[in-house]
């Protein structure tokens, strides 16, 4: 029995130390390494393409260089403050932050502001519509980028683009009305015409006083101008002068010679000399008063008309350049109709 329980507890030694052999010299096998994980996109990261300080500053110093930054008067030296108390007032909602806010929000401007600020980044700029830029495009978080109903005739404008936000302010006011027909017409303000923005009717070719004429109007919206452009991609073209495109609204020659490979106009063919001609026949039926203003009277169709065509095309001030054809075609034909 002894015998047995002693063979027994030699053999379980044995078995024992054969398991630490195997395990102490055992060489572990390597499997296939996982799949690591993507990393996430950085939250801030599309936000910091835009809203970092290299890119705000100097969208930040050319605004402060442009016309929107530095007016803190009315296009005729007026204080701001002079027009806030002035309810509905065409000067209020486009010349102050406060009223085109109002404007933007209710269609109107029911109130007044004591201290009314200049246009700024906020009176543009609001939030975005859509975070997912790839899919959604950029925004740039415009107030207003949809089609405008203009003030004067109720034609429903559309540049298709961030240029709708700026033809909300750079139409023609309803003031007065486009001098139409025969006989007499009564001017009946020395600031009688487009008053003060005609750009995007200019570009669009309508509300012209359309005089017949040799020269032939252009379908609207059939300038290159318009077709082949926008207000943004010639007036806020990328720059490293501050004093040209970005916020400046001041076109850059670059933004030119995209299209204009022989060089950059500087205004539409014999648009000065036509001015010219234009006013001095103004002047001759004494239009003007000594200050440049229109003086108030009776008139013929065709003088009111012929002074409509002049204002606008002064108050355009692109000397032609939005739309050259039509340009040519009120000036030359408004030309005409004195001369005969």
């Amino acid at each position: 029995m002894r015998t047995h329980q002693l063979f027994r507890l030699m053999m379980l030694m044995a078995t024992s130390l054969l398991f630490v052999h195997c395990t102490s010299e055992y060489t572990p096998i390597p499997g296939e390494d996982g799949v690591d994980g993507i990393d996430g996109v950085d939250g801030t990261a599309s936000c910091i393409a835009c809203h970092s300080n290299s890119v705000r500053e100097p969208i930040l110093a050319s605004y402060e260089l442009s016309q929107h930054g530095i007016q803190t008067t009315m296009f005729t030296g007026q204080p701001l403050s002079e027009y806030t108390n002035d309810v509905g007032s065409f000067c209020v909602k486009c010349h102050t932050n406060e009223g085109y806010l109002e404007f933007q929000e209710t269609g109107g401007v029911m109130a007044s502001s004591a201290t009314p600020t200049r246009i700024d980044c906020h009176t543009c700029h609001d939030v975005h519509e859509s975070f997912d830029f790839e899919n959604d495009g950029l925004d740039y978080a415009l107030k207003n980028d949809d089609p405008v109903i203009l003030d004067l005739g109720g034609t429903t404008l559309d540049l298709g683009d961030a240029s709708n936000n700026c033809i909300s302010c750079h139409q023609p006011r309803n003031s007065y009305a486009i001098p139409m027909g025969s006989g007499t017409y009564e001017i009946t303000s020395k600031r009688f015409g487009p008053h003060h923005g005609p750009q995007s009717t200019i570009l669009e070719g309508i509300l012209g006083a359309e005089i017949a004429g040799s020269i032939a109007y252009p379908a609207a919206g059939s300038a290159t101008h318009r077709t082949d452009a926008s207000c943004v991609s010639c007036h806020m073209g990328e720059s490293e002068d501050i004093s040209r495109g970005l916020h400046s609204w001041v076109p850059t020659e670059s933004a030119c010679l995209t299209c204009h490979t022989n060089g950059a106009p500087t205004e539409a063919s014999g648009f000065t000399d036509d001015m010219e001609t234009l006013r001095a026949l103004l002047e001759a039926n004494n239009m003007f008063d000594e200050d440049g203003y229109y003086n108030e009277g009776t008139y013929s169709v065709d003088l009111a008309q012929a002074a409509w065509n002049y204002r606008t095309l002064l108050e355009d001030k692109s000397k032609g350049i939005h739309n050259p054809d039509y340009t040519k075609a009120l000036i030359r034909n408004s030309i005409e109709a004195l001369q005969d």
